[in-house]
């Protein structure tokens, strides 16, 4: 009797170091999760981007063998959490990596189309137009006439409304314009380019929208 006490108590001794040895690797597991997570989440988004496929394979991976770590654990709740708050984060992370992406492509769209309609003059950003002078205004708004003329099927609802900006940036430059000595003939022609614009401008736009609420039904 007392040497099947012995036993009892010997196996209770192995049960339990070797438990506690699986929660320390489990741990182990869970604070190299944790610290992968905050080490991705400190990188800049767009430097993120690049490497997505790879971190995404890592992440995968790294939560696969965490969560097999802890899963044959008797009481693990508190792993767990730690486990879920890290994968909130990534998450979280992942959202913002996703939509600071998605702004720059429509940022570098919309300025490829500002300067395929504001010609290679263009100084990005600067939207008071300060570039445009007496002599060069008649060719900016030739060549902003002619690329929408060009362009104008395929453009869409929010293209005729960016289109619709940069116009009305010209035309308040215009102003200005004037005054610092444009010459008749340069102003009677910009005349006749504002009069070809304005119902390109209000057809396209229109056939553009009711093209986008017809997607939008179906």
């Amino acid at each position: 009797m007392k040497t099947l006490k012995l036993i009892f108590f010997a196996t209770s001794i192995i049960f339990v170091a070797c438990n506690d040895s699986q929660k320390e690797m489990a741990q182990n597991k869970v604070t190299g999760y944790e610290n992968y997570v905050d080490s991705i989440s400190a990188v800049a988004a767009d430097k993120a981007y690049d490497n997505w496929k790879d971190i995404e394979t890592a992440f995968k991976e790294k939560k696969t063998e965490t969560h097999n770590a802890i899963v044959t654990l008797k009481e693990h709740s508190d792993l767990q959490n730690a486990i879920d708050e890290s994968t909130l984060k990534y998450e979280t992370f992942k959202a913002e990596v996703i939509a600071n992406h998605e702004r720059m492509e429509i940022e570098k769209s919309k300025n490829m189309m500002r300067k395929s309609l504001l010609g290679t003059s263009y100084d990005d950003g600067d939207m008071k137009f300060t570039w445009v002078n007496k002599d060069n205004i008649l060719s900016v708004y030739q060549n902003f006439v002619d690329t929408v003329d060009k362009n104008k099927d395929s453009y869409s609802r929010e293209d005729w409304d960016e289109i619709k900006l940069l116009y009305e940036a010209i035309d308040t430059r215009k102003n200005t314009v004037e005054k610092e000595g444009l010459t008749s003939s340069d102003n009677r022609k910009i005349a006749g380019l504002k009069l070809k614009f304005a119902p390109m401008y209000t057809i396209n736009r229109m056939g553009a929208k009711s093209e986008e609420n017809a997607k939008a039904k179906k």
